[in-house]
């Protein structure tokens, strides 16, 4: 469900609930956290290099042994070289595996979730979780965690040195660290508060934009163009205020940096001058923490920032693994699974054909967020190769049976039997794959036309699929586009929207379905080309179960039984002229359609 709680409850930011993603990797990050550690060593030795050529052969005069310290050094640098390579190949890695891992696991998730799932939750909520949330969660669990420990154990080594070379500049520098942390810390709060809200904004500002496009012509028929424009405006002077906040807190922050690595500098210099104008201390030990001093802090902000990170980056990790966690309303149980396969691995071999042969006995069901029954009690017996036509008016709930009749929810209370058998003892593939369904609202994938009607049938020759066309009288169409290699365009954008309907016909039909479901499939189509269709509708719904969610009543009057909707529950039924003789409220819905169609 909608999770948006922001909460942060546990210490390590939520990485337990990622163990089992992040498991196939475990050699492979704990080789980048070493490889980390490896690294911040060498940071730390470099300074003492220098203190060796400070205190050997400056300020002795001499040469000796100098080759061999060069290729040592040289010998260090290449070392260096190879463990950076290494360490970014192992963390880009990591990030790429686990982001697309979760990426996958949670596409995959999504095709397992029950209808209802979408309904209460919308596509830009479900679009975040699987691209915006796995692609933080994926950098988080690599790059952040190795600067992290980069960053945090060059630190610590260097304070080790630093105790080890002159324990009271060791405790100046530790008390600076904590007071730069604590400013920096400040600082880093504001900058993530400030940085949530331009975010926010932005997603506002593309919504914004997003509706300005796609609702041009809405807005141009309402003359509100000068009132987008004044809202956009709001929104972008926001964005605009908020991010000069943002470089504010970002200016402070640097200075902060700055003006702490300087206090670290004049500290040594002003307590290490003196020490080695005293002789207590040589040159070479003070370039040493000049060399921290200066180097220390950068690191420190890193931390911190790396820090606010993952604690913003707990949201993502609650947001996604709840939708991982998410169960769906309608399963299969273990032992259907067991014979039938699920929907990633069918076994086909176990299934059985279905007659089509359906029975809702004593039915009660209610939505998963609703109160109230949508239908209390209900029976209903349809043998095979009948024609069952639902009818009312717009929200009076006409898709309730066919969302029970595909599975897409369960009955509270009652069976549907399918061929004398509770359809919860077969799998919802077997189901599905019995299906041809058209949507009122036709849906094309991006691609050709031809893979666009082969999901109905992946087998289908080009000759059974401009059959199906020519039934259709879509055969024109797809000749006047260029053949079946044409594209469709996202979402079928190349075409209007009857002409993405008799696609969508098309593909049901060639799947050769034994139950058809048409909701109100002939809504989006002219008069003439709507006949067409019904007399291809009337063959092809010979010997096969069908269900006709009817927006023109005059289509569905050859129906063997029509059920008439009304707040959603079935307020009668029977045929055609049996309703129009008792002239209630389907003779209502039909004689009034049929007084607005002659006048049209």
């Amino acid at each position: 469900m909608n999770s948006n709680t922001e909460s942060v409850s546990l210490p390590l930011f939520g990485i337990p609930r990622l163990i089992p993603y992040l498991r196939p990797y475990r050699k492979r990050m704990t080789r980048m956290i070493l490889l980390a550690l490896v690294c911040s060593v060498v940071d730390v030795s470099y300074p003492l290099f220098g203190r060796y050529v400070l205190d050997h052969y400056i300020a002795e005069g001499t040469l000796q042994g100098l080759p061999g310290f060069i290729a040592l050094y040289l010998a260090v640098l290449a070392f260096q070289s190879v463990i950076n390579d290494r360490t970014m190949v192992d963390s880009g890695t990591v990030e790429m595996s686990v982001d697309r891992d979760l990426r996958n696991r949670a596409f995959g998730h999504l095709q397992t979730l029950s209808f209802s799932y979408f309904n209460q939750n919308s596509v830009g909520y479900i679009h975040a979780r699987v691209m915006s949330d796995t692609g933080k969660i994926g950098e988080a669990v690599s790059w952040r965690m190795m600067d992290c420990i980069w960053n945090g154990s060059y630190i610590l080594f260097a304070i080790v040195v630093m105790f080890m070379t002159d324990v009271r500049l060791a405790l100046w520098m530790i008390a600076l660290l904590m007071a730069a942390g604590l400013l920096i810390s400040v600082f880093q709060r504001k900058l993530v508060a400030v940085n949530r809200l331009i975010r926010e904004m932005n997603s506002k500002i593309t919504g914004d934009f997003n509706e300005g496009i796609t609702g041009a012509q809405s807005i141009k028929l309402l003359g509100i163009e000068q009132k987008m424009l004044e809202e956009f405006e709001e929104d972008t002077e926001s964005y605009r205020r908020e991010s000069v906040h943002a470089v504010r807190y970002s200016a402070m922050l640097l200075s902060t940096v700055t003006l702490m690595s300087s206090a670290a500098l004049a500290v040594v210099l002003w307590q290490g001058g003196s020490l080695t104008r005293e002789g207590i201390m040589k040159i070479g030990t003070l370039s040493v923490f000049v060399s921290y001093a200066v180097g220390m802090v950068e690191p420190l902000q890193f931390i911190i920032q790396n820090i606010s990170s993952f604690i913003s980056i707990q949201v993502n990790i609650e947001r996604l693994t709840g939708l991982l966690a998410e169960p769906p309303d309608v399963s299969d149980t273990s032992e259907v699974t067991a014979r039938y396969g699920d929907s990633f691995h069918p076994r086909r071999e176990n299934w059985e054909e279905l007659r089509g042969d359906i029975e809702f006995r004593d039915v009660t069901f209610r939505y998963p967020d609703g109160e109230e029954n949508v239908l209390e009690h209900f029976s209903l017996k349809v043998p095979q190769g009948q024609n069952i036509a639902i009818v009312g008016e717009t929200g009076a709930g006409k898709s309730t049976l066919v969302n029970l009749l595909c599975r897409f929810y369960e009955p509270t209370e009652g069976q549907l039997l399918i061929d004398g058998r509770d359809a919860r003892e077969r799998s919802q593939l077997w189901l599905h794959s019995h299906i041809g369904y058209v949507l009122q609202t036709p849906h094309l994938f991006s691609g050709s036309v031809r893979e666009n009607l082969r999901y109905g049938r992946p087998d289908a020759t080009d000759e059974e699929i401009m059959e199906a066309l020519e039934m259709v009288s879509a055969r024109g169409i797809v000749e006047k586009m260029g053949g079946l290699d044409s594209e469709v365009g996202e979402g079928g954008s190349h075409l209007s929207t009857g002409e993405k309907q008799l696609l969508s016909f098309a593909r049901a039909l060639l799947a050769d379905p034994r139950l058809l479901v048409l909701d109100e499939a002939t809504s989006s189509i002219d008069s003439l080309t709507e006949k067409e269709i019904q007399d291809a509708i009337s063959v092809v719904t010979k010997g096969r179960t069908s269900f006709v969610i009817a927006h023109r009543l005059s289509t569905i009057a050859g129906a063997d039984m029509i059920l008439a909707v009304q707040d959603g529950k079935i307020i009668e039924m029977g045929k055609h002229p049996e309703l129009m003789r008792k002239r209630g409220y389907y003779y209502s819905l039909y004689t009034r359609q049929f007084e607005e169609s002659i006048l049209e």
